[in-house]
Order: C-alpha cells, then sequence, then structure tokens
C-alpha cells in the first residue's frame, strides 16, 4: 500500500509544491493526504494522524513543502544575495538571505520571499556549509 501512496498519490502531491503550497487550497489537499494515510493503516476517521505519519515515514504536506522550498534554495544558491553581500559589517545575520522590502500579501506568500524566510530559519551550522 505504501508504495501505491508514493506511486499514485504522493507524485501528484508534491509535483509543483513550492507553487502552490502556500495557497489556501493545501488544507483540502492534506485532508486527501491524511484519507490516504489512513486508508493505508486501516485506521478509523477518528484516530489522529501524528503518530502513523511517523510510523509509515512520510512527511505531511507542510512539511513536504518546507523541505521542498528549502531545496530548491540549496540548489540555487547563486540566485540570492547573502546579508553579507549588502554590507561589511560582521553581524550574526551575515549567512542569512537578504529580505527584501515588501508590503504586498501575494509577493510575500510567492516562492522567493516565502523561500528566503525559510532558509534564514536554518541552523547557522547548516547555512555555513553553503
Amino acid at each position: 500500500m505504501k508504495v501505491v501512496y508514493f506511486s499514485y498519490f504522493h507524485s501528484v502531491m508534491t509535483y509543483g509544491v513550492i507553487f502552490w503550497g502556500n495557497s489556501t487550497d493545501i488544507n483540502r489537499v492534506f485532508k486527501l493526504q491524511k484519507r490516504a494515510i489512513r486508508l493505508i493503516t486501516n485506521s478509523s476517521n477518528i484516530t489522529s494522524c501524528r503518530k502513523l505519519f511517523k510510523e509509515l515515514g512520510i512527511l505531511p504536506l507542510k512539511s513536504q513543502y518546507i523541505l521542498s522550498l528549502a531545496l530548491f534554495f540549496v540548489k540555487n544558491m547563486e540566485i540570492f544575495m547573502p546579508n553579507s553581500g549588502i554590507h561589511t559589517k560582521n553581524t550574526r545575520s551575515k549567512f542569512n538571505l537578504f529580505l527584501p522590502q515588501t508590503r504586498l500579501t501575494k509577493y510575500q506568500k510567492g516562492v522567493y520571499f516565502a523561500g528566503i524566510k525559510i532558509f534564514n530559519h536554518l541552523p547557522e551550522s547548516i547555512k555555513k556549509t553553503l
């Protein structure tokens, strides 16, 4: 059942998740993912899926979105400017990426802005190696 989940549902769910993962439709897709997990484990509709996700080793949709976005940013680091490229001061946020000022919510929910925020929340030990 797990192989069927990954071949049919997971592949469709994760296709382009960095573009639609921050939209309002994510809740409907997450409910479908929970239903699929319950079918795999033969659990009832009222069973909490948190433990089931851990047992099966499957990431929930929001976690999959964060992972996909972080991997995209790590693979394309040359596109983004770190804070150390903006100023020469030796600050504790020099390994963070520069976050442009914006006031539009649509831009803030986009791949570029949301990805920078997620990358900046990674531990310093990971950012130093990149």
